[in-house]
């Protein structure tokens, strides 16, 4: 087993057609979007004693909230901590350890279920499967830009939407099962986190088995190297150890942590934000159909703006992200005011789309500024980014609000000021952008190199 594993093992044969790579990653990425529906569990998860109706002894909200958290916060630590790991023993050893996480996770929570030991969640799903979560997510990155070379934003497009549309398939799921098992003295969470166990396990090794890394000679028929370079797309490499000590690394940080924060406070709170803004013209039927659409936007997003920064550059793609989403979140004020649903939802569609375009275009950006050696490492790196933006951006939404409505703000009125703080932070991120440059030579991995032979 240990040999099938190796990288060696999955070098691909000569005529191999590439495009078998990126269903290999979104085998994996559509396995651990799951996380995207976590919140299909957490009312049933308060029900386990009581099963019809929460009792005293039951879990509430606030405690199961956690869950989420700490798997986003272990997402980017893992990815952080092992993408250097992961650059070295190649996607399919990494790819399964991440199926051996996600699943584990899945089946240590079962085991908290039925004892009715919350620590045992948060060690399941939060600490082991958000590990999953984290190395699942970065091991196809680099492996698809160097299958790619002519074209990295659209391979890692296609992969990373799968992270955004892996709940259209998760929530579904989890309802079902959860119907299935059901019964007069248990709500069936013990046995739907079992089975969504084994299902995600043996999904994700599909993935493994697949994928394949190119020869180190590799290059895709008829495509020459460009020898002028265009600005910021560097043909040097940058040591993962050098690259997070450049200014570049931290300008892109809080690129992506500024774009990924105004985001994803939207998507935490979706749902009730439409009802109380439009009041009874929104059922909460029709709500759950907003959330989907957003889904649907959040996934599409990933592959179309990954694509298009191939054409338009990684540097002008984020200026339109943030340029467009100051003016939309400056706009959905004013659509709760003259009460255009139809213009709230359009707004939020495109910020959606442009939250998960951001996930999808950064690998490539990296590639651009960084290399190609240590990509899929430095990417793991930037990916605590995400995990700041996992705390900040609901905790902006949801204490504001709050505080608003304590003073008395109509809940209509609540989320304006929210919408105006996204705009500063997203001015923020554009400055960022902006400062953009190349990494300086003296940088680049043969210059390091030389200094230490």
């Amino acid at each position: 087993m240990s040999s099938f594993l190796d990288r060696a093992h999955t070098i691909a044969p000569p005529g191999y057609n590439r495009f078998m790579v990126p269903p290999a990653a979104l085998a994996v990425h559509l396995a651990i979007g799951q996380a995207y529906a976590f919140s299909t569990f957490n009312l049933p998860l308060t029900k386990l004693i009581g099963i019809t109706k929460s009792a005293p002894d039951d879990w509430n909200l606030a405690e199961l909230g956690w869950i989420f958290s700490i798997a986003i916060v272990f997402l980017g630590v893992s990815a952080a901590v092992f993408g250097r790991w992961v650059e070295n023993v190649g996607p399919r050893k990494a790819m399964f350890t991440a199926a051996l996480c996600f699943g584990g996770g899945f089946l240590i929570s079962a085991v908290g279920i039925h004892l009715h030991a919350l620590w045992l969640l948060y060690l399941g799903y939060g600490v082991l499967g958000g590990c999953g979560l984290g190395i699942g997510y970065i091991s196809p990155v680099s492996t698809l830009i160097k299958w790619f070379p002519d074209r990295p934003g659209m391979a890692t497009g296609m992969a990373i939407m799968g992270f955004g549309g892996g709940a259209m398939i998760a929530a579904p799921l989890s309802v079902f099962l959860m119907n299935y098992f059901k019964s007069a003295t248990s709500t069936g969470l013990v046995g739907t986190f079992v089975v969504m166990g084994v299902i995600y396990f043996v999904f994700m090794m599909i993935g493994v088995y697949a994928v394949r890394v190119p020869a180190a000679d590799w290059k895709p028929a008829g495509w020459v190297a460009p020898t002028q370079p265009k600005k910021l797309v560097t043909t040097s490499q940058v040591h993962v150890d050098i690259a997070w000590r450049t200014k570049q690394f931290w300008l892109l940080w809080a690129v992506l942590c500024l774009n990924v924060t105004a985001g994803i406070g939207v998507i935490g709170q979706a749902s009730p934000m439409i009802q109380e803004m439009f009041g009874t013209r929104i059922t909460p039927t029709t709500a759950a159909g907003f959330v989907g659409l957003l889904s649907l936007f959040n996934m599409g997003g990933r592959f179309f703006w990954a694509t298009t920064s191939d054409y338009l550059g990684r540097r002008n793609t984020y200026m339109v992200f943030f340029l467009l989403g100051i003016a939309l979140y400056a706009l959905v004020p004013t659509t709760g005011q003259i009460g255009s649903v139809t213009l709230f939802v359009a707004a939020f569609a495109i910020i959606i789309s442009m939250y998960g375009g951001g996930f999808a275009t950064v690998p490539a950006y990296l590639r651009d500024v960084f290399g190609t050696m240590h990509v899929g490492a430095i990417h793991g790196r930037l990916l605590t980014a995400w995990s700041a933006a996992g705390v900040l951006g609901p905790v902006l939404v949801n204490y504001i609000r709050q505080y608003q409505i304590e003073a008395g703000v109509p809940k209509a009125q609540a989320y304006s000021i929210t919408m105006y703080i996204m705009c500063g932070l997203l001015l923020v991120g554009f400055l960022a952008n902006l400062a953009m440059r190349a990494v300086e030579e003296r940088h680049h991995y043969r210059e390091v190199a030389s200094a230490h032979s």
